[in-house]
């Protein structure tokens, strides 16, 4: 008989259910556990409630599946109350039978722990809302309540389990909320993180009076999930958890180019200027003329009736308009017309994950083709510098995702032309660098470009100037000392005139003695060639006399022959 072949089995790995929350469902790859218990924990002000009931609302709203929100602390007026400002409206979910809000009052004045204790009427409860409904998630807020003024660890393990089995039973995908114990403990009781599935901790910091959220996936029974610790914000839309755009690298490349905004610099990158959707970085010392370039290539996107978003933390949107008018750039009509928008913030205005959520925000909103940042390391005051990396990591991974141009300034000191830019360059497609120094008592600027990939560029150093006509790139002027700008290249320029035309004098005089000599021995030539005929003239006489001589001979000869006969 021929052998069995054996069958390949595709072994399936837990049941998961969507969050709907931005960033979560990505480093959960997929959701919450199905049907098991989820434990968000932590201290005051970190967001338990409102993550909690933002799953059971979206989990309705976004995958048809009713849920229970189940509070201890919070009455149901409060919590309508509490997330309309995220354009929640819990009411109109009751009335759709969607979402159910069920609030128990328990006192701890008023119990003692007398003997055996259990959660029957809760189930009863909870049984009666999940039929009602037909719910399939459940959250429950706080779970310490149930426990509080209870003492016998004992007593509160054995319960727990029975709850969190209790609701497994019953299919219904649970989330918990608890609050920060003491001493290492996730929670209050230390109990509940050994239960739970799942086990989510919420922490909020205060570093440098600047206010963070960080979640971190402690455990997941059956499931890959991201350890790391993760910035999330509050928003007006509810919780966006960040970083969500640097989890893979998936973007799509665009062969299209679009211009820099200045034809000269278009021609320094194989005559095509950027490729769409990849991120360049404008660095140079003050004054160098970054925004200029910046501004430059907005405004090229807006000729194009295409929309472009100017982020400034230096500068106010009026004062932005009133300087680029300066070198000709006139954006009101731009701005009119609905192709720009001009944000301006000071960078300690809030952290870094708030930067970046209103940053995501405004993209979402606004949907932009480019976007510029003036300049971007003035964030650094909100955080480290690998903090500061990260969050224009996030920034270039969002545009990349949606095929997004990008341009960012960058603000270098004059004895460091490279701080900052070290992890930051490795990131970036195209890198410029604007130098301005001073020589022979004026300042002058150049364009240098690091680098460009994908395309060919110069390599050569370009002086520019800004004036009311924008930017004018010049082509490279080079003397014995290099690249020369300003007024240097000008004594230069002068200097290579005035030789050029001291040897065109001397070549020209060269050609006047040339040509003298030429014509003086024409001349000889023409007297050689008169001589020469003259004497070739004489000797064809001398032939004709000599002849006649001859002839006459001969005719005497023969008169005096015939004489003598």
């Amino acid at each position: 008989m021929p052998a069995k072949k054996k069958q390949s089995r595709v072994l399936k790995g837990i049941d998961k259910a969507p969050t709907g929350i931005v960033g979560l469902d990505q480093i959960t790859f997929g959701g919450l556990p199905k049907g098991r218990t989820t434990l968000i924990c932590g201290n005051a002000g970190c967001g338990k409630t409102l993550m909690a009931l933002e799953i059971i609302i979206r989990g309705a709203l976004e995958f048809n599946e009713p849920g229970i929100f189940l509070s201890f602390e919070e009455r149901k007026e409060d919590l309508i109350k509490n997330v309309a400002s995220m354009g929640f409206d819990l009411a109109e979910l009751e009335r759709k039978n969607l979402l159910r809000i069920e609030y128990i009052c328990i006192d701890e004045k008023e119990f003692t722990e007398i003997g055996a204790y259990d959660l029957e009427g809760l189930f009863i409860r909870i049984d009666s809302a999940v039929k009602k409904i037909s719910a399939k998630r459940i959250a429950i807020d706080t779970v310490e309540v149930l426990f509080m003024g209870f003492l016998n660890q004992a007593i509160v393990r054995t319960e727990l389990k029975r709850l969190f089995f209790w609701l497994k039973d019953k299919h219904l995908t649970t989330i918990l909320t608890g609050e920060e114990g003491t001493n290492a403990k996730l929670t209050r009781h230390g109990i509940e993180e050994y239960v739970a599935d799942c086990v989510i901790s919420l922490t909020n910091i205060v570093s440098e009076d600047l206010y963070t959220r960080r979640l971190q996936i402690i455990k997941y029974r059956g499931s890959f999930h991201e350890t790391n610790r993760f910035p999330f914000l509050i928003t007006h839309q509810g919780i966006s958890l960040l970083p969500i755009t640097s989890l893979n690298m998936s973007f799509p490349v665009s062969n299209l180019r679009i211009s820099t905004g200045i034809p000269e610099l278009d021609v320094c990158l194989s005559g095509k200027g950027y490729y769409e959707g990849s991120s360049i970085l404008i660095s140079g010392s003050s004054g160098a003329g970054k925004t200029t370039f910046a501004a430059a290539f907005a405004r090229s996107i807006c000729q194009k009736k295409q929309k472009c978003l100017f982020l400034t933390y230096e500068e106010s949107e009026k004062e932005v308009l009133r300087n680029l008018l300066s070198v000709g750039f006139d954006f009101k009509q731009y701005i009119k017309d609905g192709f720009l928008k001009i944000i301006n913030s000071r960078p300690t205005q809030c952290g870094l994950e708030r930067h970046l959520g209103l940053f995501m925000e405004e993209i979402e909103a606004f949907k932009p083709h480019a976007v510029v940042v003036d300049p971007i390391n003035t964030l650094a005051h909100c955080g480290s510098d690998i903090q500061v990396y990260s969050l224009v990591t996030r920034m270039i991974d969002n545009l990349k995702r949606q095929n997004v141009t990008f341009v960012m300034t960058l603000l270098l000191s004059q004895s460091k032309t490279q701080d900052f830019t070290y992890g930051l360059s490795s990131v970036i497609d195209t890198w410029f660098m604007l130098r301005s120094e001073e020589k022979i008592g004026e300042l002058t600027r150049d364009l240098l470009i690091i680098k460009s990939r994908g395309m060919g560029h110069s390599n050569q150093v370009r002086e520019f100037s800004l004036s009311s006509k924008g930017i004018s790139i010049r082509e490279p002027y080079y003397g014995e000392a290099g690249v020369l700008t300003g007024t240097a290249r000008i004594i230069q320029e002068h200097k290579d005139i005035i030789e050029k035309e001291t040897n065109l004098n001397t070549l020209q005089k060269l050609r006047d003695e040339v040509e003298l000599k030429s014509k003086l021995i024409e001349i000889q030539i023409q007297g050689l060639k008169n001589e020469f005929a003259c004497q070739e003239k004489e000797a064809k006489n001398d032939e004709k006399l000599i002849k006649y001589k001859e002839e006459a001979s001969n005719s005497i000869k023969k008169v005096i022959k015939k004489s003598r006969i």
